[in-house]
């Protein structure tokens, strides 16, 4: 299998050797680096049961460039998205939690009016930077006539819809037009990639949206994954093979992609790595369940992957901030050169890259499963689970970190009652 070319590997490892990775007197890279080149690669319906570099889960697929951006910099262990796909790609593109776009659901549309963080890249920067998006868009129902680019983003092609039906036959929305593709089409989201970056002749900013790991389950190209001689899917076989099989030959596009971008591109290049929600339930590992993954609120749902290196990130391991999926509009921002650390309901956590800090005190999400409205809170210790209904769920994360034990269902101390106070506190905060 492909992996990742060692010229993008060696500058953050000499880089590491330089600067400590704890060091708090490190001076922050941005004062002395150009405007980076920004890659945002969004998987679909991947947690952290599905990846190496994290305890959960037994079987793991084969991702020697994943694995090559993880432990060159930074993993991010307390990541929050939504518990589904829309309203997490809503608020990493408008730094804005659902429930003040209403887009709470899968399906949910994103509206016009919204700023991207596209659009305010562009207004910023006095437009220095160009933006592609790249594959799922899942923004506007299943409107084919929509035109991404009517937000603020100067190229678009991809899947306007949800899923494919077929990994092999899918309609592909380029600038305005569809057309019926045969390709393979994390292959062909990764073409789309590879040209238009080495097209760009400014600091370029691609968000790229692979539809996989998401069901349909299939039997990738067969050079593309480990899996073995896989038989064509059918209802009743066990679908973590062809699931695993996906992810690698995600994995495999990735290293082409990343291998295919100029070496002076890719020296000031940082890569940013992140799972649009948890597993879905066909192929939950444990710890998880079923129960406790994609379209939940439980940790398997919403705490997924993030992995982040590149130019800048001095520090490599795991972090353990409270970081939100809205975090992530700040967060870019900052990369790109503006000095606005918070923006509406976002937190930028750029600093983490050369040193230790406190971003967040709480961490927030939600979710509209189509009979109501769904939140989540959590500090360091302490989650709380809570609904239009007035049903609560609370757990001790520290003690119980898959959440087997409702401490609800039990005589709460003077010290778990005063966190539950304090939770259900923060949580009216922010949604005032």
């Amino acid at each position: 299998m492909k992996t990742l070319n060692l010229s993008l590997i060696l500058p953050f490892v000499l880089a590491v050797i330089i600067f400590p990775a704890c060091s708090k007197n490190v001076e922050s890279p941005a004062s002395t680096l150009e405007s980076p080149n920004i890659l945002l690669i969004i998987a679909d319906d991947l947690g952290k049961d599905a990846l190496s570099g994290f305890s959960e889960g037994l079987l793991k697929p084969a991702t020697p460039n994943l694995d090559a951006i993880r432990t060159s910099g930074l993993t991010f262990s307390n990541l929050w998205v939504n518990p589904t796909c829309t309203p997490t790609r809503a608020a990493i593109m408008t730094g804005k939690y659902g429930y003040r776009t209403q887009v709470k659901g899968a399906g949910d549309i994103l509206a016009g009016s919204e700023i991207t963080l596209q659009q305010y890249l562009r207004d910023q920067t006095n437009g220095e930077y160009a933006s592609a998006l790249i594959g799922k868009w899942h923004l506007s129902g299943n409107d084919p006539t929509v035109n991404p680019e009517s937000f603020g983003i100067d190229y678009y092609a991809g899947l306007i819809r949800g899923a494919v039906d077929n990994y092999y036959r899918w309609q592909l929305s380029e600038s305005g037009a569809t057309s019926l593709q045969t390709t393979y089409i994390t292959e062909k989201l990764t073409d789309l990639s590879i040209d238009w970056v080495n097209q760009q002749n400014q600091p370029w900013f691609l968000w790229l949206a692979y539809n996989a790991p998401h069901t349909p389950f299939h039997v990738p190209p067969a050079q593309t994954h480990t899996q073995g001689n896989l038989p064509e899917f059918t209802t009743g076989m066990d679908p973590l093979p062809y699931y695993l099989a996906a992810i690698e030959s995600m994995d495999y596009q990735i290293g082409r992609l990343l291998n295919n971008i100029p070496d002076a591109e890719k020296d000031n290049l940082i890569v940013i790595f992140v799972g649009d929600n948890g597993t879905p339930n066909q192929v939950a590992q444990s710890p998880y369940s079923s129960a406790t993954v994609k379209n939940t609120l439980y940790q398997g749902g919403v705490n997924t992957p993030m992995f982040i290196s590149g130019t800048g990130v001095l520090r490599t391991g795991v972090d353990d901030n409270l970081i939100t999926g809205t975090d992530l509009f700040a967060t870019i921002a900052e990369i790109a050169g503006i000095n606005t650390p918070e923006v509406y309901d976002s937190k930028s956590f750029k600093s983490l890259f050369a040193q230790t800090a406190t971003i967040r005190d709480y961490q927030y999400t939600e979710m509209d499963d189509g009979s109501g409205d769904q939140w989540a809170i959590r500090n360091e210790t302490y989650k709380l689970i809570m609904n239009d209904n007035g049903n609560s769920e609370l757990y001790n994360l520290r003690k119980d970190p898959y959440e087997q034990e409702d401490l609800l269902k039990t005589t709460l101390s003077t010290t778990v009652s005063g966190a539950k106070a304090a939770l259900e506190a923060e949580l009216r905060n922010i949604r005032q």
